[in-house]
C-alpha cells in the first residue's frame, strides 16, 4: 500500500518505518531498472530561496528521467519575492501551475507554511535548521546499501551538529531503527538538547565527545558535517571543526563507511576519497533514485 500518495512530505516524523521501507524499496527498484515515463505529463516547480546543487540538480534529473517537466524560479531577485510578495501568496499561484512543489528556504518552518496553502503536495527540500527529508532518505537508502540493514547499528555524526538540518532529520529517523550513537563537536557546535531528549525518549544509545578518535574503533557509519557559517546566530562562536585524517582511519572497522551530505572543506580531506571507507559521492548519486522514488510514489497511486 502506497500511503505517501498526495501527501506532503515535510518532516521525517511524519513517516513511519513502512513508509521509509517503502521508499527504500522503490528507490532501488529504480537503480535497478531505469522506468523513463511514469510521470509523463505532471509538472514540478523547484521553488528554491537559498543556494543549492546536489538538492536541486539531483531532484531536476529525477524528474526528467521520470519524463516530467520542470518550472524554476530561477534568480529570486527576477520574481514578484523581489516586490514584496508573500511566501503565502507566491505558493497559491505557484501550487495552481503544477502538480507539485519543492520548496527550499532558509528560515525554519516555511516549508509547512507552504503546505498549508498549497493545492498541491509540497516536498521540504531544507528549511533553514530544521529538517531535509530527502536528504536523510537518500543516507537511510545508502546506509541501508552499504551495511546491508539499517537495523543496530554504530552511527557517529562528527562536525557542525548544531546547524545541521541534515543531522537533525536524520537522528529523527535512525532512532527508530534501534541505532546507537555518538556525537563529536568542538564547542560551540555541540547537539542540541531537543536532540538528545528524543534519544533519551526513545531509549537509544548515545555518548557526546569532542575527540573522534574516541568512536572510530565503534563506528560502522560517520557522517561527517561541515562548518555551516552561514547559519550562524550573532552569539555563535565555534572553537573549530571536527577533522578526519588517514591516522584516525588506521582504528576502523573493516565495514566502516564515510557520508557526508556535501558540500565539504576542511572537515574531510581528498586524501580520504580514494580510502575503502568513502561512501560520500556513492551517496550523492543515490539522490537521483531516492527522489525519483519519492517523487514517483507522491505523485502516483501504486505500491
Amino acid at each position: 500500500m502506497n500511503n505517501l500518495y498526495n501527501r506532503h512530505l515535510i518532516s521525517m516524523s511524519a513517516l513511519t518505518t513502512t513508509d521509509i521501507t517503502n521508499i527504500i524499496k522503490r528507490a532501488t527498484e529504480l537503480k535497478q531498472q531505469a522506468e523513463y515515463n511514469l510521470l509523463a505529463n505532471k509538472i514540478i516547480a523547484c521553488c528554491f530561496f537559498e543556494p543549492s546543487t546536489r538538492t536541486r540538480l539531483s531532484f531536476e534529473s529525477a524528474a526528467l528521467r521520470l519524463n516530467a517537466k520542470i518550472l524554476g524560479l530561477g534568480d529570486i531577485n527576477a520574481t514578484s519575492f523581489a516586490k514584496g510578495e508573500t511566501l503565502e501568496d507566491s505558493i497559491r499561484v505557484m501550487s495552481a501551475y503544477a502538480d507539485l512543489l519543492l520548496i527550499r528556504h532558509p528560515q525554519a518552518g516555511m516549508a509547512q507554511l507552504a503546505a498549508d496553502y498549497s493545492e498541491v503536495p509540497v516536498v521540504n527540500c531544507g528549511d533553514g535548521t530544521n529538517e531535509h527529508p530527502t536528504q536523510t532518505l537518500i543516507d537511510l537508502f545508502s546506509i541501508q546499501e552499504c551495511q546491508g540493514t539499517l537495523n543496530n547499528l554504530h552511527v557517529a555524526f562528527a562536525g557542525d551538529l548544531k546547524h545541521s538540518r541534515t543531522v537533525n532529520s536524520l537522528i529523527k529517523a535512525l532512532s527508530q531503527f534501534n541505532t546507537s550513537f555518538s556525537f563529536v563537536a568542538s564547542e560551540g557546535l555541540q547537539l542540541p538538547e531537543k536532540n538528545i531528549s528524543l534519544l533519551k525518549q526513545n531509549n537509544n544509545s548515545y555518548k557526546l565527545t569532542n575527540n573522534i578518535a574516541d568512536v572510530i574503533p565503534e563506528a560502522d557509519i560517520i557522517y561527517m558535517t561541515r562548518e555551516q557559517k552561514e547559519r550562524f546566530a550573532d552569539n555563535t562562536i565555534a572553537n573549530g571543526i571536527t577533522t578526519l585524517n588517514l591516522k584516525l582511519l588506521q582504528q576502523a572497522k573493516q565495514n566502516l563507511k564515510i557520508l557526508h551530505p556535501l558540500p565539504r572543506l576542511t572537515e574531510l580531506p581528498t586524501v580520504i576519497d580514494d580510502t575503502p571507507y568513502a561512501y560520500y559521492f556513492q551517496q550523492a548519486k543515490n539522490g537521483i533514485f531516492v527522489r525519483q522514488a519519492i517523487l514517483s510514489l507522491i505523485l502516483q497511486n501504486r505500491a
